[in-house]
C-alpha cells in the first residue's frame, strides 16, 4: 500500500481553512500529526483521518 502525504496547502484545502490555520495548529499542537521532510511539512492522510475521527469530523468514508 503507497503512503500518501498531503501538504499545507493541500491539507488547508481539504478542510477548508487557510493555510495560516493549519501552520497555526502545528505550532500549538492542536491539528493532525506532521512530520518534516527537509525543510516541508507533510501530513499522512491515515493521520488526519484519525486526528478527523477524532474530533468527531469527516473521518474515512464519509461526507
Amino acid at each position: 500500500m503507497e503512503t500518501r502525504f498531503l501538504t499545507v496547502p493541500e491539507l488547508a484545502t481539504l478542510l477548508r481553512v487557510p493555510e495560516a490555520t493549519v501552520r497555526r495548529w502545528r505550532h500549538v499542537g492542536d491539528g493532525p500529526k506532521g512530520i518534516r521532510i527537509g525543510k516541508h511539512v507533510r501530513y499522512e492522510a491515515t493521520e488526519v483521518e484519525r486526528w478527523l475521527s477524532e474530533k468527531g469530523g469527516i473521518g474515512r468514508g464519509h461526507r
